[in-house]
Parts: C-alpha cells; structure tokens; sequence
C-alpha cells in the first residue's frame, strides 16, 4: 500500500511566497510597461519636408499680402484682411495636421512688384518707341500678350482659399486668364484671376487640386502663359 507524501507547514509556506514573488513581478513589468510613455512626435520644418516647405510658403504669401493692405489700405483692405487672417488659420491646421512646424513661414520666389508707371505715348512716326514700348509692357506682366509665358522662375502654391478654380495675382488684374502647368506630372488648369495676393500667381484650393502631386503643396517646376 502506497504512501502519498505530504509537504510539511514550513514547505507550503515557502511554495507560497515564491508563487507570490513571480506573479507580483509579473505585474509590476506589466504596469512599468503600460505606464510607458510614447515616443514624441518629430515635428518638421520647411527645409525637412516639401509639403511643409509648400505650406510655408502659402501662409507667407498671405502674410505678405496681408502686410501690403496695411501699408496701403483701401475701402476694402478690411474685409480682404479678415479673408486672409482666415485662411491662415486654415493653413495652420494642415500644418498640425501634417506635422509641420504651426506657424512657420516662407516667401515665395516672386517678390511683390510695384506697379508699372503708364509708358509715355511715342513720337509720332516713331516705330522703334513704339517696340520698345511693347518690350516694357511684356516684361511688366500684366501688358503679357495672349498665349505668351510670364513669370519665369516663380513657384506656384496654394492660397488656401476657398471656392471655384481662381487665382489671385500681383502682376494681373481681375478678369485675366491664365493656364498654369505643373511640369512634374504635365497637368495643367486654367483659371481666372479674381483677387489681389503677394505673388505672381497663387491658386485656391479647388484650381490646386487640378495640378498638384499627392501629398505636395508646392510646384518647383511650373509654366504660367496669359491665355486672355
């Protein structure tokens, strides 16, 4: 007849408090490892990321424009200046949203230009005045004729504006007519200038979306012609 061996009071203790040890240490790795805090976030800035450099780039324009209806306001400088504080606060957004540094801002390559004096009326007769009138006009922007390529060099970005297809321009007057072409993936769009901005050409959101790379909102590489 067999005997079942049984473990004395002093063994049943010690299986205790090792069984005890093991599942008190198990919780503490647990709790240490959920208490954990995550990693922070890089933010990044213009000169890391082409999406943060286009961005920038948008919200300095508006800075710029902004800047410019203050030093010369006008009966409606005002209300302009509240669209544009608007659309910088938008932009701000998509800055957070993509991880940019909020509130970061560059100029564009177009500088603001001044506007053109009116060229004096030739002499009579006088042919050669008269081409080096027209010259001046095609170099000025806005006297550009139809069909041909104007502002050479410059970006183009976004204004954060809402709306139809539209540009805005400091070269070209309302009404003007021009095709933009991204030269990185050959789309292009044509639209109208509607509103004054611290650029050649900067397109709303809607005339963007028609020419832009995924994920860009910047185009280094673009083509604008006065088509009417």
């Amino acid at each position: 007849m067999s005997r079942r061996r049984s473990l004395g009071p002093k063994k049943k203790l010690a299986l205790l408090l090792s069984a005890a040890t093991v599942a008190g240490g198990g919780a503490f790795v647990m709790a240490t490892t959920s208490n954990a805090s995550p990693p922070a976030a890089t933010t990044k800035s213009a000169a890391d990321s082409t999406v943060c450099q286009g961005l920038a780039t948008a919200l300095g324009n508006n800075e710029q424009f902004i800047a410019g209806q203050r030093a010369n306001p006008d009966a409606q400088s005002e209300a302009r200046i509240a669209n544009r504080e608007a659309v910088i606060a938008q932009i701000k957004v998509q800055q957070e949203a993509s991880g940019c540094t909020v509130g970061e801002s560059a100029q564009g390559s177009q500088p603001a230009q001044p506007e053109q004096p009116a060229p004096s009326q030739p002499a009579a007769g006088g042919q050669e005045g008269q081409a080096g009138q027209d010259g001046q006009e095609g170099q000025a922007g806005g006297g550009a004729a139809a069909g041909e390529q104007v502002c050479n060099g410059s970006t183009v970005t976004l204004s954060g504006e809402a709306g139809a297809p539209a540009a805005s321009s400091n070269q070209f007057p309302a009404g003007t007519r021009l095709k933009v072409t991204n030269l990185d993936n050959n789309k292009s769009t044509t639209v109208e200038v509607t509103s004054v901005s611290g650029s050649c050409v900067l397109l709303n959101n809607a005339a963007f979306e028609q020419v832009r790379e995924p994920g860009k909102f910047l185009i280094r590489r673009a083509v604008i012609e006065k088509v009417g």
